[in-house]
C-alpha cells in the first residue's frame, strides 16, 4: 500500500508515522494508499525547516523569487493532465472538472509572478526638512495553510504561491482525504528552484492543525474549510497571536425573476449545484424564484438533471462524480430524508444511485426539491452535496430579506434582463461576491476571493491583493541623513518646518 508522507526540506520524510490514515478512490470505494498523521513532533520539524529557510529566503531578492514563480507557472501548466488525473482519483470529480481546478490555482500563481510590482512601496520626499518617508512591504516569517478537500490543488494554490513570492516560508496542511495532488505540487516548486524548507507539506488531523495554531514561530495562517473548524481556527490562531484568515462556510441563493431569460437560469442552477457533486463552496443550493419563475424554472431544471452523465470521474463524457467518503455519502442522504420528513416536495432523488459496477462507490445522483422553507433543515445547513432546494418567494424584496437574513454570506446571484433590478440586487445584497446572470462569481487571480458574515473570518479575503496584504506587513521609514552643520540637543515636540 502507498504510503503518502511529509515533505520537509524538498524532500520525502523517512521517519515511520505513529498513526496513519486511509485514502479512498470514491468511485469504487476501495482504498487506494495511506497517509500519514503528523504528531507534534513531525509538525515541529516541518516549521522547524522553514524557520531555517527564512532568513535566506526573505533575503532573495523578489526578482528572483518571481522567476521561481514563472518556472513552477510553466511546471503546473505542463503537469496539468498529471495534477488532474490524481485529484480525480481521490476526490472523484470529473477530469474536466479537475483540469478547471488546477488552471484556476495556475491563474493565482501567474498573479504571484507579479510580486516585485505587488509590494513596492510608497515615497514622499521631503515631508520635512531634510526628511524623507516611505514605506517597505516585508514577509511575515513562517506562515502556513489548512485546506479543505474539496480543491485539494486550488485551495493551496490560492495561498502558497503569494506567500512565498512575497518572501515568506510556508508549512501546508492539505486534507488527509485527497493529500496526492499536494506532494506532486511541492516536488514541482521545488523542481523550479525553490530552496529547501520554503514550503513544507505536513499531513495529519486535529493534532497537527492544533500544533501549527499553537506553534511560536507561525507567524499567520490562512485557513478554508466548514464554520465551526474556521472559527477554532480564528479563535485559538489569534488567542495565540498569530495574524489568521479563515474562510468559512455558504449557503448560496440564486434568485430568479420572472423576467428571467429561463433557459440560460435553468442550464445555471444544473451546473451551479451540481457540478463537483456539489462540494463546491461557491455551489448554489438554493433557488428562489419569485413570482411564478418556478412553474417554468422548474420543470426545465428536471429535464436537465435526466441528461446528466453520472460516473467515475475518469470515464469519457462523465459529467459529475461521487462524494469524497461513505460518511459523507450517508450524511446527505440523511438531508434527503429530513426534506422529506419536513414536508418539501422531493422532484428528484439522487438516494440509492449508483452507476453500474461502481455499487460500492460514494454515490448521491442529482437531487431536486421544490416548496422548501426557511425553517427546514436542508435549507438551514450547509449540505455540501448534490442537493438543490427551490424556495418560492412573493416578491423580489422578500428574496433580498430572505439572501440578508441568512448567516452566511458567501456567493450569490440574480438572474434577470433588468438592469434596475440587477443594481438594486447588488447595492442591497449583504453578500461578498455577486453575479448577475452567472451563477459562480469566483473572482480571477487579480482581484480577491472572501465572503461576509459567517463565511469569512478576520481582515483579509484571500489571494489576489488582499492575500498580498495578508503575507505582509507594512514598515514605514522616516528618514534625515546628517547634515554638515549639527543643530543641537532640542527638546521640543518636533515640528514640520
Amino acid at each position: 500500500m502507498e504510503l503518502v508522507r511529509h515533505w520537509i526540506d524538498n524532500q520525502h520524510y523517512d521517519g515511520v508515522p505513529e498513526r496513519r490514515g486511509e485514502v479512498y478512490n470514491p468511485a469504487t470505494g476501495l482504498v487506494r494508499a495511506e497517509v500519514a498523521f503528523a504528531s507534534v513532533a513531525e509538525v515541529d520539524a516541518g516549521v522547524a525547516s522553514a524557520s531555517a529557510a527564512f532568513p535566506g529566503w526573505r533575503d532573495t531578492p523578489v526578482t528572483r523569487r518571481a522567476k521561481i514563480m514563472f518556472e513552477f507557472r510553466d511546471l503546473v501548466d505542463k503537469h496539468m493532465d498529471d495534477l488532474a488525473k490524481l485529484l480525480t482519483a481521490e476526490h472523484g470529480k470529473t477530469l474536466d472538472d479537475a483540469r478547471g481546478e488546477v488552471t484556476r490555482g495556475l491563474e493565482v500563481i501567474e498573479f504571484a509572478t507579479g510580486m516585485p510590482h505587488l509590494v513596492k512601496g510608497e515615497f514622499s520626499e521631503q515631508v520635512s526638512t531634510g526628511v524623507d518617508t516611505y514605506t517597505i512591504k516585508q514577509p511575515l516569517g513562517v506562515v502556513a495553510g489548512i485546506t479543505p478537500f474539496n480543491f485539494p490543488a486550488m485551495v493551496p494554490m490560492w495561498m502558497y504561491p503569494i506567500a512565498v513570492a512575497a518572501g515568506n516560508t510556508f508549512v501546508l496542511k492539505p486534507s488527509e482525504k485527497d493529500p496526492s495532488v499536494a506532494m506532486l505540487a511541492a516536488e514541482l516548486l521545488a523542481e523550479a528552484g525553490v530552496p529547501p524548507g520554503v514550503l513544507n507539506v505536513i499531513h495529519g488531523d486535529k493534532v497537527a492543525v492544533d500544533r501549527l495554531l499553537g506553534h511560536p514561530d507561525v507567524k499567520a495562517v490562512s485557513f478554508v474549510g466548514s464554520t465551526p473548524v474556521a472559527r477554532h481556527v480564528y479563535s485559538t490562531g489569534t488567542a495565540n497571536g498569530k495574524r489568521v484568515q479563515a474562510l468559512a462556510g455558504a449557503k448560496n441563493h440564486m434568485i430568479v425573476l420572472p423576467d428571467a431569460d429561463m433557459d440560460l437560469a435553468a442550464d445555471a442552477a444544473v451546473s451551479a449545484a451540481y457540478g463537483s457533486a456539489g462540494e463546491r463552496c461557491m455551489a448554489i443550493s438554493v433557488v428562489v424564484a419569485v413570482g411564478d419563475a418556478a412553474d417554468k424554472l422548474v420543470p426545465m431544471v428536471e429535464e436537465r438533471m435526466a441528461k446528466l452523465s453520472i460516473a467515475p470521474g475518469d470515464e469519457p463524457g462523465a459529467e459529475m462524480g461521487p462524494l469524497i467518503t461513505g460518511a459523507h455519502r450517508d450524511k446527505v442522504a440523511g438531508y434527503v430524508d429530513a426534506g422529506v420528513d419536513e414536508g418539501a416536495t422531493l422532484v428528484k432523488d439522487g438516494r440509492g444511485f449508483a452507476p453500474q459496477g461502481f455499487e460500492d462507490g460514494f454515490w448521491v445522483g442529482p437531487t431536486l426539491f421544490d416548496n422548501v422553507t426557511t425553517d427546514m433543515s436542508i435549507y438551514r445547513d450547509e449540505i455540501f452535496g448534490p442537493v438543490l432546494s427551490v424556495v418560492r418567494s412573493d416578491s423580489y424584496e422578500a428574496a433580498i430579506k430572505m439572501i440578508n437574513d441568512n448567516p452566511w454570506g458567501n456567493g450569490t446571484a440574480v438572474f434577470t434582463n433588468d438592469g434596475g433590478a440587477a443594481r438594486k440586487f447588488q447595492n442591497e445584497i449583504e453578500v461578498g461576491m455577486v453575479g448577475i446572470n452567472l451563477p459562480i462569481p469566483v473572482p480571477l487571480g487579480f482581484y480577491s476571493f472572501g465572503g461576509w458574515k459567517d463565511s469569512n473570518y478576520g481582515d483579509h479575503d484571500i489571494y489576489g491583493p488582499d492575500g498580498v496584504n495578508f503575507y505582509t506587513r507594512q514598515k514605514v521609514v522616516i528618514a534625515r541623513w546628517p547634515e554638515p552643520i549639527h543643530r543641537g540637543v532640542d527638546l521640543g515636540f518636533p515640528t514640520n518646518q
